[in-house]
């Protein structure tokens, strides 16, 4: 039976006088619910994850699974690992290489005293659900690494816990198992109805898993929205860069709705009821966003550039455009590239695709840093 997770004011602090790896995060997930917490390394995701399994003692705040308190730092109350209830899937698979598939899933019940044919009952459903049921008597040491994950998964879910963490599962297999386990994972968590906590880096995987994702840096909880809300109205600057809004625009508020650019182009925008004229800001808009156009379109809201740069990917061409005294990216779907490098070309940036911080591009800085580091 899944059972809501309750994160409140959750603190993990290694050492004193350093930066808490976890900085009084709070977030509450309902029964049945995905929650993807996404970041770069060290944004303290994966320590939270940890602190929620019984695996780290919180320095401060709470953690209550289906209402029953099983951290509170302030009395120590501390409910170990084994007696959470949760299932764990790791970013290695754990599996025992001596033991058959079967043998692997059926360990966790037969510390339960279970009868040995409900044991082969449940084991038996847990390989249907996650698609290996011909495998059972396979030494797991046969398996391709997907399959593996997929015997830690069954393992997991077995003996049906109230919660399911996963840390990084798919960051060991290559590109393609990846991106299959990836789409079957969501089927299987939802067939199952278990709520869920995922880790991960990997932006896509987050889109594609999480009812909710939460955006973490430096130990801190940014944002914590669908996915749709996420892309489209990010809540900070480094939120939209991490989540792929990377062109960059600097300007000043110029009154009346508008951001005036560097070279002197004035940019309709959305801006908060407080924005100062004059005050630094940028502008943030995603690749996909930006729309090209041949030239000579007489069309409201095009700005003139020019092709610096064509990336051909198979099915969409990402183009370095110059425009408006800076340089774009821009991605276009389709298998034909429509220009090429050189070609002079109308850039449309629809107002209700550019959001609005405030500060200069130059604060994006760090990001960046944390972008290579993830690549």
């Amino acid at each position: 039976m899944s059972a809501e997770l309750a994160v409140e004011d959750l603190v993990k602090q290694f050492a004193p006088g350093i930066r808490p790896a976890v900085d009084n995060v709070s977030f509450l997930v309902p029964a049945g619910e995905i929650i993807v917490l996404l970041g770069p390394s060290g944004c303290g995701k994966t320590t939270t994850l940890r602190m929620v399994a019984g695996l780290e003692r919180p320095t401060g705040g709470t953690i209550a699974i289906g209402g029953r308190m099983v951290a509170r730092a302030a009395t120590g109350d501390f409910v170990a690992a084994q007696h959470r209830e949760v299932g764990m899937v790791f970013q290695s698979y754990a599996v025992w290489p001596h033991m058959t598939v079967h043998e692997n899933v059926a360990y966790p019940l037969k510390h339960r005293r279970l009868a040995r044919s409900e044991i082969a009952t449940k084991v038996a459903q847990a390989l249907e659900l996650v698609g290996l049921e011909d495998y059972a008597k396979r030494s797991v040491t046969a398996l391709s690494g997907g399959q593996m994950q997929r015997v830690a998964l069954a393992r997991a879910l077995v003996y049906q816990p109230k919660l399911l963490l996963l840390d990084e599962p798919l960051s060991n297999l290559d590109a393609k198992l990846r991106l299959r386990l990836r789409d079957d994972l969501r089927r299987i968590i939802k067939e199952t109805g278990v709520t869920a906590l995922y880790v991960t880096h990997d932006q896509s995987e987050a889109v594609v898993l999480g009812d909710r994702i939460g955006v973490m840096r430096d130990g801190k909880l940014l944002q914590l929205s669908d996915p749709v809300s996420l892309y489209n109205r990010p809540a900070d600057l480094f939120v939209a860069n991490f989540t792929g809004a990377s062109n960059m625009l600097d300007g000043v508020v110029d009154g009346g709705g508008a951001i005036r650019l560097a070279d002197g182009t004035r940019l309709p925008a959305s801006l908060a009821a407080d924005a100062r004229d004059g005050a630094a800001a940028v502008v943030a808009i995603r690749p996909e966003n930006l729309e090209l156009h041949p030239p000579g379109v007489n069309a409201h809201g095009l700005y003139p550039g020019r092709i610096a740069a064509e990336r051909f990917h198979g099915t969409q061409t990402v183009y370095s455009v110059d425009a408006l005294g800076t340089r774009l990216e821009i991605v276009e779907g389709g298998t034909v590239p429509r220009f090429a490098v050189g070609d002079h070309v109308a850039v449309a940036l629809p107002a209700d695709q550019c959001r609005v911080f405030t500060g200069t591009a130059a604060d994006r800085s760090g990001i960046d840093a944390e972008a290579r580091v993830e690549a």
